[in-house]
């Protein structure tokens, strides 16, 4: 997280490469000396050299700066010539250095002596050239890829809160639409107790973040308050049979996953049924993975290759499409005959361990 950091903070970025590529300069340098067996002295030209194509070089990176968005056939000259005319400059202070200290006040006879020989400075200051345009490009590049993910992040988020809330207005009219049933043939009480209950699981989904995802053991009590409202409609109609393994219990799930699926069975299943109606919950982890079940005991449905056939609701669809945008390709739902008859529902995510409280 601090390179992280550092690279993000351009500035301080520059510098410290630049501080480091000079200092690297001066090292290469003084083993050469070591090599050539030059005297100690040349220690003080390495490091003068070094310091003034550190100077020399920090004006280029304005100049570039200046140019960045110029036409191609621009930057080459620009950097060409730039380039050039700092490597020469830098040459002459150099050999200026070298002819000072090393030679005790050596003077050449002539003044062009200065320039001779410096495509050595050149291409060095070329190569910074080339090193400074190459950072550049891919911090640029690297600034688009994080703003490209976290476009990305967005839209995945917009879309996730977009599928849960979709929930509750679904949720809501059968509700609604059940408490104006009990109203109407004037079961006032047992009306009231729905809006009671229906008031507290509101405020559960009201209360959590859509994105973030819950432990199963929370989940589980998110469902309780919805099929409190349910017993209520259907009273000894409905039984509900909730099994967890204790490692299951603290695994991570989106909120309201389950919910929908519960709320087919109870339309689709219980609803159509006198009597005896059941509903099954079961959760386990095996190999790493949270493997979920809901069944129910009801007439059944057509399924072919795991899909129901003719489906019409958006329960299932909904699930499917938030399982697929959590975990992409990670995940698997699938349908199937419960036994003795019924529906049943198999859903395999990746577990996640909730982090304790303690």
């Amino acid at each position: 997280m601090k390179w992280q950091a550092l690279v993000d903070n351009r500035q301080r970025f520059f510098w410290v490469l630049q501080i480091a590529g000079w200092i690297g300069y001066a090292l290469v340098n003084y083993i050469g000396s070591k090599v050539f067996e030059m005297r100690d002295i040349y220690v003080f030209v390495i490091v003068l050299n070094a310091y003034a194509g550190c100077l020399m070089t920090v004006p280029l990176r304005y100049l570039y700066r200046i140019i960045w968005n110029s036409k191609p056939w621009v930057l080459i000259v620009v950097v060409f010539s730039s380039s050039y005319i700092t490597g020469t400059l830098w040459s002459v202070i150099q050999k200026f250095n070298l002819w000072e200290i090393y030679r005790h006040g050596y003077r050449p006879t002539e003044w062009f002596y200065y320039f001779q020989q410096g495509l050595d400075s050149v291409y060095i200051i070329l190569c910074w050239s080339g090193l400074y345009f190459g950072i550049k490009y891919y911090q640029l590049l690297q600034s688009e890829r994080q703003k490209a993910l976290k476009a990305n992040t967005m839209a995945h988020e917009a879309q996730l809160k977009m599928l849960r809330y979709q929930l509750n207005p679904h949720f809501l009219f059968n509700t609604l639409n059940a408490i104006s049933t009990l109203i109407l043939v004037e079961e006032n009480k047992d009306a009231n107790q729905m809006v009671s209950r229906l008031s507290d699981f509101l405020r559960y989904t009201l209360n959590t973040d859509p994105i973030k995802k819950v432990p199963l053991e929370q989940e589980i009590h998110a469902l309780n308050l919805y099929l409190e409202i349910e017993k209520v409609r259907f009273d000894e109609r409905l039984s509900i049979d909730v099994s967890m393994t204790e490692e299951a219990k603290h695994a991570l799930v989106p909120s309201l996953l389950l919910q929908p699926l519960i709320e087919n069975s109870i339309k689709y299943a219980i609803a159509h049924m006198t009597e005896g109606g059941k509903l099954e919950i079961k959760a386990q982890v095996f190999a790493n993975e949270l493997l979920l079940e809901v069944g129910d005991n009801g007439p059944g449905a057509e399924i072919e290759n795991g899909k129901l056939l003719n489906a019409s609701g958006v329960g299932i669809a909904n699930t499917q499409d938030r399982l697929k945008t959590l975990y992409e390709n990670n995940y698997s739902f699938a349908l199937s005959h419960n036994t003795p008859n019924g529906l049943k529902v198999n859903i395999r995510v990746p577990y996640e361990k909730a982090e304790s409280n303690e």
